[in-house]
């Protein structure tokens, strides 16, 4: 219903990209991950048409990477997650907590492809920065 209410407004109507990440959102809670992924993937769409801040993108992103790791399609998920955190170094710089987040989630996706080295470099960079940071 809220989607519906909102579908006629531009796609530049703040609202109605409020409208799609709520339903997005609501779909993955609720385990229906195929739906939510096509949502994700037109927001994602949608965004980079526009032109949206990189924030935004990165946001988007980080939702269509996790409900990649929900469907099992990890290498889609670790491709996402690598491009998130590059975006989030160069947007926040290391010593930001969403970068710091952007690294556990690409350490996460390489773990579960069983990439462990490539984890264990990753992690070794930012631990120093994650225990100077947030303490």
């Amino acid at each position: 219903a809220c989607w519906k209410t909102y579908l006629g407004r531009p796609e530049t109507d703040e609202v109605q990209g409020m409208a799609m990440s709520m339903l997005g959102n609501g779909l993955f809670f609720a385990h229906n991950y195929e739906d939510a992924l096509s949502v994700y993937e037109a927001m994602l769409h949608m965004l980079r048409r526009l032109g949206a801040a990189e924030e935004h993108i990165l946001i988007a992103q980080s939702s269509l990477a996790s409900t990649y790791r929900a469907l099992g399609r990890n290498e889609d998920a670790l491709q996402m997650d690598r491009d998130i955190y590059s975006g989030r170094l160069r947007l926040n710089g290391e010593e930001n907590g969403h970068t710091l987040l952007a690294a556990n989630n690409y350490s996460t996706s390489l773990i579960g492809l069983k990439r462990f080295e490539e984890a264990k470099s990753l992690l070794r960079r930012t631990m120093p920065v994650a225990r100077r940071v947030l303490g």
